[in-house]
């Protein structure tokens, strides 16, 4: 007998499991590029992000639970020390407008395919872990004291993300 993937379980195409497994790490690194902040405040921001989505597989929603374990299975398990690698996208903005979209995309897939808490769920986690990269190194100050703990185009981008998601 074959095993079928989990998106089948949920009544998605691979592609659009490819949309809601691939959103969650776009989301981490295009909060992160909201604000420059060097590559120490950076890896502290990917680091507060992976935790977030690894927290998922914890989900009491199947869906969300199911997403992080995917995503936990990729790229690896903060728990047992894996570490993104620090991404600097070359447009910062062309980055955050793309993962907007997506996010418009993924919010419409699940309107369309799964329940109001499986949807809101999902669309929870992926601001929460927005909320969780944004919060993690002050932006500004000097030699890390000082500063903003979340900047403006950090915050920006997490309320249009929550916006776009109908969060």
């Amino acid at each position: 007998m074959i095993e079928q993937p989990a998106y089948t379980g949920f009544g998605f195409s691979d592609e659009e499991w490819g949309l809601l497994v691939g959103l969650p790490q776009s989301v981490l690194t295009a909060a992160s590029a909201a604000e420059s902040d060097g590559a120490r405040r950076t890896r502290a921001e990917n680091a507060a992000g992976l935790e977030t989505i690894s927290a998922g597989r914890e989900s009491a929603s199947p869906l969300v639970a199911a997403v992080a374990g995917e995503i936990v299975s990729r790229v690896g398990d903060p728990e047992a020390g894996e570490e993104l690698p620090v991404i600097s996208p070359a447009d910062p903005q062309a980055l955050i407008d793309d993962v907007l979209v997506r996010a418009g995309e993924a919010a419409a897939l699940l309107a369309a395919k799964v329940d109001e808490g499986e949807g809101g769920a999902y669309r929870h986690w992926l601001v929460e872990i927005a909320e969780q990269v944004v919060g993690a190194a002050s932006s500004g100050g000097l030699l890390g004291i000082g500063g903003d703990q979340v900047s403006d185009s950090e915050r920006r981008f997490r309320d249009r993300l929550s916006q776009v998601l109908n969060d």
